[in-house]
Order: C-alpha cells, then structure tokens, then sequence
C-alpha cells in the first residue's frame, strides 16, 4: 500500500520515500523540496516529484461481514433499576430508596421496583425539591 510521500525515483530507479525540505527566502518559508531517501535525489517542487499512485484501500469485508449490534436487554428490561424507580431519592449528599431508606445507586435493581410515571415527572424547569417542601415558584 503506498504512502502519501512515496516515490518512483527517476535517478535511481527505487520506489522509497520522499523526505520533505522546506525552501526559504530571507527567513521567509516560500515552498517545498522533495528528495529521494535512497539517493538524495531532489526535485524542485511537488509536481515535478514521481509520486506512486496511492492504490486504494483494499476491500477485505463488505457491510454483510459487519457484526450486528448487540441487545442486552429484552425491551421489558430497558430501564428497570433505581435510576428509573419512582422511589428513587436524590440529594446532594448521596441517593437513597425511598423505601427502604438505604443508600442505593442509580444503576442498582430492587425487586420493589416501581417505573416512574409521567404524572410523577417534574414540569420543565420545576424544581422537584419544591413539591417537597411546598414552595411556590416565583413568576
């Protein structure tokens, strides 16, 4: 598989790498040199440089081979632990089972799991601490 600075050397005749050398103009960068890694070969610019014809990337697989996306969890599985249970407290200190009152994490699994309901969902920007402590938004 050829590479972006391969080269057919016209001097030597080698296939090798073309070593890039910048041109400078009163400390001014004004374009670039190739040379031959093999011979030291230079030409004056990118189009007068042999470059190999970078041959494609070979087709070894086609979408057939590709390996399908696993699936875990059943669709009744799907959100099923203390992160999605209505019991499920959180605070600023640690989350807790409503239930239980223990200290749980969001991914853990009770079987007292209870899915969390639309109408249990706070509004868009309520803040679920309010219905706690019965604090009326300011409008």
């Amino acid at each position: 598989m050829a590479t972006d600075l391969e080269i057919r050397c016209t001097a030597c005749g080698r296939v090798s790498l073309a070593r890039v050398e910048p041109v400078y103009q009163d400390f001014k960068k004004t374009g670039e040199m190739f040379a031959c890694t093999s011979c030291g070969h230079r030409y004056p610019s990118r189009a007068e440089t042999p470059f190999v014809a970078a041959a494609g990337r070979p087709q070894v697989f086609t979408e057939a081979d590709k390996p399908k996306a696993a699936q875990v969890f059943a669709a009744d599985e799907r959100r099923h632990c203390c992160g999605w249970c209505r019991h499920f407290i959180v605070n600023p200190f640690n989350q807790r089972c409503g239930l239980s009152n223990r200290e749980v994490e969001a991914t853990d699994v009770c079987d007292r799991f209870s899915a969390l309901e639309e109408d249990d969902k706070p509004a868009d920007g309520a803040d679920p601490l309010d219905a706690l402590f019965k604090k009326k938004r300011p409008e």
